[in-house]
């Protein structure tokens, strides 16, 4: 595998289209980061380190708007292992009219662009979702 961040939001994307309740991936510190961020933003249920067969996964619980629709419809990684793609605070603007959001990694954490935004903070834009 060779981008793991990609990997993890094609594993929800597919899980919701699916109607999945749950998806399980690999842990790692910046997943585990990345998926604690979408859980405060509300495009999961929820997120917990598990076991599995002597291995640490993330289950994630999938999030269904009202209608029965995914809450992740779109999913598009920004940032890519061979072109990597910084924004500052000022190169900031909403995505889809204020109806997805980009996820950047900063110098504060992994951060939504609303949130670095108010922190003042650019970063490397990781995905977009919506």
């Amino acid at each position: 595998m060779t981008d793991p961040i990609a990997a993890l939001i094609t594993m929800i994307k597919n899980a919701g289209a699916a109607e999945r309740p749950l998806v399980t991936v690999p842990y790692s510190k910046i997943k585990h980061a990345i998926l604690t961020c979408l859980l405060n933003v509300g495009y999961i249920a929820s997120v917990s380190k598990k076991t599995k067969k002597g291995h640490p996964v993330l289950e994630v619980s999938v999030l269904y708007n009202s209608d029965g629709s995914p809450r992740v419809i779109h999913a598009e990684r920004v940032s890519k292992t061979s072109r990597r793609v910084y924004m500052g605070v000022k190169e900031l603007r909403p995505i889809r009219n204020g109806k997805g959001i980009l996820i950047l990694s900063t110098p504060k954490g992994i951060l939504t662009n609303t949130q670095a935004r108010k922190e003042m903070v650019g970063g490397e834009a990781l995905f977009t979702l919506w």
